[in-house]
């Protein structure tokens, strides 16, 4: 590489706005002789997981060691760059009304509930906390998440609300993906997810409930050409997880395709409370469906 990882990362900006302007910088990636994605022969995905201001240290929902993940992720696109065929990635994107906020709920008194509540099926049904709108769907969700042994409902600080600094990809990380797109010639791919206000959306492929939910099946599908499915991103307990799991049900079946994720360990965080329970699944996946969790610097080729 022609320009030295320091120009493109700078590891006191994490979380903030960079300083260096993206035009000069992808200038900086027309310069490099890497030779573009589609001459690939082995196709490799980079698939970094709401890698966004919000979930950095300092953001409205901070995930304790992100800036580490996010720098390590970064490091490890611009290591292999020449041989990373395509970056994904996904956008929690909500707005203040959705079910998961505080503004959705009240008690008797009127009062919203503090972040990180846990509202169950029956504090819905005994009045302890009623939604403002759509309280019939309000129901009906907590009693499909009670019914499924899904996560209970948390309530979430107001986070990644859509066109928000917080809901940003992370700005140094941003200046890796798009010089890798610029230098190799592959748009990365976007994943919107989060939108549906009366449904969390912890993974990328669907919602965790809802009527009308629909599943990233031609992205699902894309998962079959890529020889390494390289996985990273925020939180390692709950979206990298979900994300994770909705993969490995679909192909629960082809072992030939869940042995090719690759999850970089130390580029993701577990929120704290929940790590026990994401080391525990993540164990089990290595058994059941042969998925490699190593460190970004341990892996080889």
């Amino acid at each position: 590489m022609k320009t030295p990882f320091h120009e493109l990362f700078d590891e006191t900006r994490i979380g903030r706005t960079s300083e260096v302007r993206l035009n000069h910088l992808l200038q900086q990636a027309t310069q490099e002789n890497i030779s573009p994605a589609s001459a690939d022969k082995r196709k490799t995905l980079f698939l970094a997981i709401d890698m966004q201001n919000d979930f950095m240290e300092q953001g409205e929902l901070g995930v304790p060691g992100s800036h580490l993940d996010v720098s390590r992720a970064a490091r490890f696109l611009y290591d292999h760059m020449e041989k990373i065929t395509q970056v994904a990635i996904s956008l929690d994107t909500h707005q203040p009304q959705q079910i998961f906020h505080p503004g959705w709920w009240v008690d008797d008194e009127g009062n919203h509930p503090a972040p990180f509540t846990i509202i169950t099926r029956e504090d819905v049904q005994h009045g302890k906390w009623r939604a403002l709108t759509h309280q019939t769907e309000s129901l009906d969700y907590v009693s499909h998440l009670a019914q499924n042994s899904k996560k209970e409902l948390c309530i979430w600080p107001y986070h990644c609300l859509e066109g928000s600094f917080g809901a940003a990809l992370e700005g140094q990380f941003a200046n890796m993906v798009y010089f890798h797109s610029v230098a190799r010639k592959a748009a990365p791919l976007r994943i919107v997810k989060g939108k549906d206000p009366l449904s969390e959306m912890y993974g990328i492929i669907k919602p965790e409930y809802g009527p009308h939910a629909a599943e990233q099946l031609d992205f699902l599908e894309s998962l079959r050409s890529y020889e390494y499915i390289f996985v990273v991103g925020e939180a390692k307990s709950h979206c990298v997880l979900e994300s994770l799991r909705q993969i490995l049900e679909y192909y629960e079946a082809d072992p030939s395709v869940t042995s090719r994720i690759v999850v970089l360990e130390d580029c993701m965080s577990s929120i704290p409370g929940f790590e026990a329970a994401a080391e525990e699944a993540f164990t089990d996946w290595q058994k059941a469906y042969k998925i490699s969790v190593t460190r970004s610097t341990d892996f080889t080729w």
